[in-house]
């Protein structure tokens, strides 16, 4: 059973798509992430520590909103692996306080981060 955040806590990340199946692909590829299918036009996926969904159901609207930003150990072979599976790079690795970051496209439009401490 999944664990119920703490009051205020982000809780759930629900991302509008245009193919289930190419998403899914994608984010298991790069990141790994486990699915439970919920029909034909819906999917949980889990990363290992935050559920969300992927719904077909309405319009992707890529642009605009927060950004999300992942955790990556090794943010060089991070890149590589988005590369590989069809991402595009917007913003390569630029060091930030802190540590260093890069954004990406999805297979759906979405602009992402990624980051790793120095």
């Amino acid at each position: 059973m999944k664990e119920i955040g703490g009051n205020g806590q982000v809780d759930y990340v629900e991302f509008n798509v245009s193919d289930i199946d190419r998403t899914k692909k994608f984010y298991g590829d790069v990141f790994n992430w486990a699915f439970t299918d919920y029909g034909p036009t819906y999917t949980e996926f889990h990363d290992g520590r935050i559920t969300g969904g992927f719904t077909s159901t309405e319009v992707v609207t890529p642009a605009g909103g927060p950004l999300v930003i992942f955790y990556s150990s090794d943010l060089s072979q991070l890149q590589k692996k988005l590369e590989a599976a069809g991402a595009e790079i917007v913003k390569p690795i630029f060091a930030f306080p802190g540590g260093q970051r890069l954004h990406f496209k999805d297979p759906n439009g979405y602009i992402l981060g990624a980051w790793t401490e120095d």
